[in-house]
């Protein structure tokens, strides 16, 4: 019997012609190594650095002080004052007309575009106008003079009352703004924040010709001995949040970003501060959008003196918005062009 043959196992195919020596690598087009040229590198730009983010200028909404300038511009080079709006609420009733006499006849460097006064809710509806709510006329000694700043009423809110509804429904009827300084205490819960809603939703008229301008709600009053941690979870805060959303249905409503006036005893922690006024900016970006929200470098008169300067504060402002990935165009919408919309007209008589 015949011994079998071993079985023949076949060549791998191409075993013979493998080549001898090092593999041969794809080589790679020169487009690879350069940037597309479709766009993409423009539509994901690199974010710029905070320190080098500021608005191409500012108007500046909020100074108490009579001598009109703003101490910031002295400090930082890169901020342009285009203008200012001039407080004269804790001036009495009979000083008004001198005062404003006084802002018309001499031109300041920035200029005056408009001028807060004095306006009571609790009084009700004025009995008798002051001539000064009709506009300033022009200068007897300098009658080509430019046009007079805006009038705009300057009031405290510290409880709801129909006398409160009355007065601030008559004024946004005859066509003023009213800058609204929130002296209640908001963080007593939020039976506070609905008596301020019922005060807005009873006052704004169907068809409002004037506006509104909330101050001293961001950043609110604060309780700097908790922590930023706890905040985050605590009933106020919460509240702040749900309430801030609510009042941005008022379309006619704009609120001001001011320095807050938050009780210290320690110098101040700049980062701590910031950190903290970031959590307010971001319900109030939210709610609010870039289109709402008008900065000014001193507090309202009724929320006391502030812990920081204007310049420390206009940096402290700038930086948060900054850091939260703003863009140039709505950087100086906050920093202006809010202000210019909201008191860069008289009222129409």
């Amino acid at each position: 019997m015949s011994t079998p043959a071993p079985l023949q196992v076949p060549p791998s195919p191409g075993v013979g012609v493998r080549r001898k020596g090092p593999k041969s690598l794809p080589r790679l087009p020169l487009s690879a190594f350069s940037p597309p040229n479709t766009g993409t590198s423009e539509q994901f730009p690199l974010a710029p650095s905070p320190s080098t983010v500021y608005p191409a200028t500012v108007l500046d909404a909020q100074v108490s002080e009579s001598n009109q300038a703003f101490a910031a511009a002295a400090a930082i080079p890169e901020v342009n004052v285009e203008g200012i709006v001039v407080s004269l609420a804790e001036k009495r009733t009979e000083d008004i007309p001198a005062a404003l006499e006084s802002i018309h006849s001499s031109p300041s460097t920035p200029p005056v575009i408009a001028v807060l006064v004095p306006f009571s809710l609790e009084d009700g509806i004025p009995t008798s106008t002051p001539a000064y709510l009709s506009g300033m006329p022009p200068s007897p000694a300098s009658p080509s003079s430019p046009a007079a700043p805006t009038i705009v009423l300057s009031a405290i809110y510290t409880r709801f009352s129909p006398s409160a509804v009355a007065a601030l429904k008559w004024a946004l009827e005859q066509g003023y703004s009213v800058d609204l300084s929130i002296e209640t205490n908001l963080r007593a819960g939020e039976g506070a924040w609905e008596d301020l809603e019922e005060l807005l939703s009873n006052a704004i008229p169907e068809k409002p010709r004037g506006k509104i301008i909330l101050s001293n709600i961001l950043p609110p009053p604060d309780d700097l001995a908790l922590p930023i941690v706890k905040l985050l979870t605590h009933p106020t805060y919460n509240a702040y949040q749900s309430q801030t959303a609510a009042l941005s249905l008022y379309a006619s409503l704009n609120i001001k970003f001011l320095p807050p006036t938050w009780p210290t005893d320690a110098q101040v922690d700049k980062k701590e501060w910031k950190r903290r006024i970031k959590m307010y900016v971001g319900p109030a970006l939210e709610a609010f959008g870039y289109e709402r929200i008008i900065f000014g470098s001193s507090p309202s008169s009724a929320a006391g003196k502030p812990a920081i300067t204007s310049s420390e504060w206009f940096e402290l402002a700038r930086e948060s918005f900054a850091e939260l990935g703003t863009e140039q165009e709505d950087l100086d919408a906050v920093f202006a062009g809010n202000a210019r919309r909201v008191y860069g007209a008289a009222p129409s008589s």
